[in-house]
């Protein structure tokens, strides 16, 4: 019988290449793990460390200066946000609640904390997302005066958008995010002009400094009801994958007689929020698609209501979101 004749160069070629492939699937799963290894020291730090710093939020053709002041440890968090250009505002953050303050009107508005920083903050371990979105690091970078270490987010399909991070080498602090879209488009960038570490946040710099005997309070005082999200009858038959209800509420708003229903969604990075608003006589809203920065609106009527959904997410995601609610007893 005759031997079957052997090609050596190309069976050397072939198991060359597949241990190239395998040496490069490894290292890309090296630099995947330290990627998630410095987002979630960065989350820790952010939300254990006492700080205070400057930034500029820049969203659409806006940009805001703010001033930031972090008190962590083992009894909670408490933030206050100051704005340093435009209008005078201030947004806390502390025991639960969110504070905000608005000077030219008068007004103060207490609600429930909603469990997001007023900055920016990722699910811990980021382990969590890696379905949904992939992980690496990007080299290094000043910001601020201090070397940081860049991290990119990309999501892994068209109905969510990415982030790069420029995370602090020293104290792992965020000191820079954008918010990217499509071809790696800027929407929104979070960048610190200044940060100082403190060994100690006294609690007097969590206190407003706006707030006059004049000004009106809106307080959420139990009429905005967090509610059973299995039991709405209102439904959303579309979300991108990895996407579930996170809250269900009612809340009473000034534009309308009666509750508003409030369905929250996340994957655990990116949030749509659903309105839905019986309509009495009053002219809705517009309708159709809105935007401003890499936050998106899509609302349509159906039946005498308006559905809104609204989120940190691409125009298709919201709008077919928006589209999928239906009622269903």
């Amino acid at each position: 019988m005759r031997r079957a004749q052997v090609n050596y160069p190309a069976r050397c070629l072939i198991l060359s290449v597949g241990l190239l492939f395998s040496a490069a699937l490894m290292a890309a799963d090296k630099d995947a793990l330290a990627a998630r290894n410095l987002i979630n020291k960065m989350t820790q730090a952010t939300r254990s460390l006492n700080y205070e710093g400057i930034f500029i939020y820049h969203y659409g053709p806006i940009m805001d200066t703010m001033r930031i002041i972090h008190k962590g440890g083992p009894n909670g968090e408490a933030e206050r946000l100051v704005s340093l250009s435009g209008s005078a505002r201030e947004v806390i953050r502390n025991h639960g609640s969110v504070t905000c303050i608005y000077p030219e009107d008068r007004v103060v508005k207490v609600e429930k904390s909603r469990s997001r920083k007023l900055v920016f903050q990722l699910p811990q371990p980021i382990q969590s997302v890696s379905n949904y979105y992939a992980f690496s690091t990007a080299g290094q970078d000043r910001v601020a005066g201090r070397e940081t270490s860049v991290v990119q987010i990309r999501p892994r399909d068209k109905y969510r958008y990415g982030y790069k991070l420029w995370i602090d080498d020293d104290t792992h602090l965020l000191l820079k995010s954008e918010l990217r879209g499509h071809n790696d488009k800027t929407l929104e960038q979070i960048i610190f002009t200044q940060l100082n570490l403190r060994d100690n946040i006294p609690d007097k710099l969590l206190k407003p400094s706006l707030v006059g005997k004049d000004y009106t309070w809106y307080k959420d005082n139990g009429e905005n009801q967090s509610l059973d999200g299995t039991k709405t009858p209102w439904k959303t038959g579309w979300m991108p994958a990895g996407f579930s209800m996170k809250e269900h509420q009612k809340r009473v708003m000034p534009t309308s007689k009666e509750p508003v229903e409030h369905l929250i969604y996340t994957d655990g990075i990116a949030l749509v929020s659903i309105f839905i608003e019986k309509l009495e006589k009053q002219k809705p809203d517009s309708i159709g698609p809105s935007s401003l920065g890499g936050v998106h609106t899509y609302a349509r009527l159906e039946d005498g209501y308006q559905i809104t959904a609204v989120g940190e997410v691409p125009p298709a995601t919201v709008q077919r979101m928006a589209k999928s609610v239906i009622y269903k007893q």
